[in-house]
């Protein structure tokens, strides 16, 4: 299907494994897909690009959204009731209190003769937040097909593996489709096929090749990297339209846009400030730091142990692994400076952006640090969790790989000196780059 292909790119595969499960409309498709992958790798629009390009009966539910029993199973019969009634019926509203009232309303509901003979779709995102429900609601998604005796499809959309979902109990094993993450060749095809009429295809995909040379080894989530292309491109085409430079002067085009991408590193998955903020920070070439309303991190009031938590985690990003000992060591004998620096390396840990380290590097570091004794307790590692959800840290690597969780420091030089200077720590003395 020529149309698909240019409204979903680079997800051929799971395409065409979606369409042959679906089959023909009055088949009996697979009971129940599980569909998983990173953020941002395309799960959810593929999915709903491909049951409206089909015109297949669905629905679609947010899990955050219907936080409860309730209001999730309520959300699907309505959402039914209104593809297979008249504008007069679907105006009633049904309730559902449990999985069993579900079922029987369920089967009144897709006996309408506009959903006869057909599989009806029912597509629950950040399915995750299933396993906060009732035991049994899971279990029950899973055997719809054959607890309602009618040709549905249940399809689950999660960023986790499958087999945090399964039941110790045992249940129906759902078909498992993976989404990888984009390569870097995807996201330059994707994000160049979202050119302005006004310019050039190749003028575009040069400026989208510089913006993933910025930000590829520190962000891959292909909505913030849209988000960039869309906030920075009118500072790139800036000297083109003041007709300093053409299309094809690179060099000059570069050197315009550098500055402003380096200032936008600062804010990666920050969102510290508005559309328009940064747009008028850029007309005005005024310091990030003046505006107001941006940092506003910094004046966020942390935990005791959280911002030394935060600290580690800077020292960690920023300083390599082998100089642990010699930064937090108290007896580590004496060591040359050159033993640390290679003759010929130039390149400050801070331009090309934060490393991954694992849990236990942090807490290693964190207990060097603090001045008093601290416990590897609950405390210490919901804190951590804390950060990851404010965003200060990111998690990439996973609970299940063998080497556990690793993590990275997000937040820029001048936050970490400002939270550091509440506790009397001297962070840039244990900063590699600065030696």
């Amino acid at each position: 299907m020529p149309h698909l292909e240019n409204m979903v790119l680079c997800r051929e595969s799971q395409v065409s494994t979606l369409q042959s499960l679906f089959g023909e409309r009055h088949h009996f498709s697979f009971p129940s897909i599980f569909i998983y992958g990173h953020t941002a790798s395309g799960k959810t629009y593929v999915t709903q690009t491909l049951l409206r390009t089909l015109e297949l009966p669905h629905v679609f539910v947010n899990c955050v959204e219907c936080f409860t029993l309730r209001l999730l199973l309520e959300q699907i019969l309505n959402k039914l009731n209104h593809l297979s009634s008249s504008e007069d019926r679907c105006s009633t509203h049904i309730t559902c209190e449990t999985f069993n009232d579900f079922v029987r309303l369920f089967k009144q509901v897709t006996k309408a003769e506009s959903l006869k003979d057909q599989t009806v779709y029912i597509v629950l995102d950040k399915a995750e937040y299933l396993r906060d429900m009732e035991a049994n609601l899971l279990p029950g998604f899973l055997r719809l097909q054959e607890l309602t005796d009618r040709n549905v499809t249940v399809l689950f959309l999660s960023e986790i593996v499958w087999e945090k979902f399964r039941p110790n109990t045992g249940c129906f094993e759902p078909f498992v489709l993976y989404f990888p993450d984009y390569s870097i060749g995807n996201l330059q095809k994707i994000l160049s096929h979202d050119h302005p009429p006004e310019y050039s295809a190749d003028f575009y995909a040069a400026y989208i090749n510089i913006l993933l040379g910025v930000f590829y080894t520190v962000c891959r989530d292909l909505k913030e990297l849209r988000h960039l292309a869309i906030l920075n491109f009118p500072k790139y085409c800036e000297p083109v339209v003041k007709g300093e430079a053409n299309e094809r002067d690179t060099r000059k085009l570069w050197r315009n846009i550098e500055p402003h991408l380096k200032k936008a590193m600062q804010t990666v998955y920050l969102r510290e400030i508005s559309s328009s903020q940064w747009e008028k920070l850029q007309k005005d070439d005024t310091d990030p730091a003046q505006l107001k309303g941006l940092s506003a991190y910094t004046h966020v009031e942390l935990p005791y142990y959280s911002k030394f938590i935060l600290i580690a985690a800077y020292l960690a990003s920023y300083n390599p692994a082998r100089t642990d000992k010699r930064f937090f060591l108290k007896h580590h004998g004496k060591i040359k400076k050159t033993n640390f620096q290679k003759k010929h390396e130039k390149t400050s840990n801070h331009l090309l952006g934060p490393k991954p380290f694992p849990l236990d590097r942090l807490l290693a570091i964190l207990y060097s640090i603090v001045d008093s004794r601290v416990a590897p307790t609950a405390n210490i590692f919901s804190q951590i969790t804390s950060l990851v959800t404010l965003q200060l840290l990111t998690l990439v690597g996973h609970d299940d790989q063998l080497d556990g969780p690793k993590y990275k420091c997000t937040v820029s030089l001048d936050f970490i000196r400002a939270i550091a200077r509440t506790v009397n720590f001297d962070i840039i003395k244990y900063l590699y780059d600065f030696l």
